[in-house]
């Protein structure tokens, strides 16, 4: 089996971080990481992974930017996408999901538990 690749996109470090440390040594996932939605496109254009963990409320380039960068890219636009939000009122999570995000992962996540919901989604 092929080791799966994540891209998180998130402008806290300390949320890349333990999401990394879990899905690396819990989900034995291939990850690397981008601190902002530019530089997120950029990577998800050159490394195509095999889903990317967006976060919504990033300074300059928001999750919903940064979406709609990677829709409107031929070379990323198949690539699932997952937000990662502390937005959890119905409304914002209904737009989220008619956006043709794969899935909605809310924050505070459970670190342990991040592999399987990625997998869920994906699978």
């Amino acid at each position: 089996m092929t080791t799966r690749r994540v891209l998180i996109i998130d402008d806290e470090y300390d949320i890349r971080a333990v999401a990394e440390l879990s899905l690396k040594a819990v989900g034995g996932w291939q990850v690397s990481t981008a601190a902002s939605g530019s530089e997120g496109v950029a990577k998800a254009a050159s490394e195509q992974p095999d889903v990317i963990l967006l976060d919504v409320m990033m300074p300059d380039m928001d999750g919903i930017a940064t979406f709609q960068a990677l829709q409107a890219n031929s070379a990323t636009k198949s690539i699932p996408v997952i937000l990662l939000t502390a937005k959890t009122q119905a409304a914002e999570q209904r737009r989220f999901a008619e956006l043709g995000v794969r899935a909605i992962i809310t924050k505070p996540f459970k670190a342990m538990k991040l592999p399987a919901q990625i997998a869920a989604a994906l699978d």
